[in-house]
């Protein structure tokens, strides 16, 4: 069980199944089924060779620490001209999972303040491999994917015979400006 659980894409893994005392390695590659629903859950025109790969290792008796390698090709729709956009991502992801950590960071039962580390979260009573594989996936993609070279051309409207507003005259002190400029 253990072993299919660390090779399977989207098996839970049951941390009161993990011995303390040595280190579990793990290897993820979904189908090209399971990658065209990535693709479509996260927005992409396309998820190619997807592999997440590393360790949960034991600290101390109760608390884990994952280190991992996350590696695809995204393709997305570029933002300013809407052609495909190919990324290669290769990312680093690390977590660790303290068992107390309510306890840690909580001054009361009703607020629990957040660690400076985000990397820090609650140890669950079963990690999804693939879960945390797609949310690294989700944050090392692009934002806003750009073919080299693309710029936004730009488009002005205003009523016949009146100057149009640019982006300049939006700005929160072009006023102030252009007021101070008819005084000199």
């Amino acid at each position: 069980m253990l072993k299919s659980a660390l090779q399977n894409w989207g098996e839970e893994l049951p941390i009161r199944d993990l011995s303390d005392s040595r280190s579990y390695k793990f290897v993820l590659t979904p189908s090209a089924e399971i990658l065209e629903g990535l693709a479509s859950e996260l927005q992409f025109l396309s998820l190619k060779k997807l592999r997440f790969e590393g360790e949960l290792r034991p600290i101390g008796k109760r608390d884990w620490a994952l280190t991992a390698k996350l590696g695809a090709s995204v393709t997305q729709s570029c933002v300013t001209s809407l052609v495909p956009v190919t990324t290669r991502i290769e990312e680093t992801v690390t977590r660790t999972y303290i068992a107390n950590l309510k306890e840690i960071y909580s001054s009361d039962d009703e607020e629990i303040e957040m660690p400076d580390d985000e990397t820090t979260e609650m140890l669950p009573v079963s990690l999804i491999l693939s879960d945390i594989a797609t949310e690294a996936l989700s944050l090392a993609a692009p934002a806003y994917p750009r073919v080299q070279g693309a710029e936004l051309d730009v488009t002005q409207f205003s009523e016949p015979g009146k100057k149009a507003m640019s982006d300049e005259d939006a700005k929160p002190f072009a006023v102030l400006k252009s007021m101070l400029g008819n005084q000199k």
